[in-house]
């Protein structure tokens, strides 16, 4: 399976956005009372591997082999 340029540059920011998230959350604190990451880091996080399984495929419409003989059926 060859990947289609579009494909190819969502799969890419995808990763560029998973690394602004790591350097996001890494960052150091303003105190030492906070201990958990950034909420935007964990945001990027989300998106990144939503964008990350859309351009591998994963959100794809695929229609079983029954649903594919009812659209060839009602397509006329």
């Amino acid at each position: 399976m060859m990947m289609s340029t579009p494909r190819m540059v969502e799969l890419a920011v995808a990763v560029i956005l998973i690394g602004v998230g790591i350097v996001l959350y890494r960052r150091p604190k303003a105190d030492e009372t906070d201990k958990y990451g950034s909420q935007g880091a964990v945001i990027l996080f989300v998106v990144a591997a939503i964008m990350g399984i859309h351009a591998l495929g994963g959100l794809d419409y695929r229609p079983s082999a029954a649903g594919a003989e009812y659209m060839k059926e009602h397509s006329r």
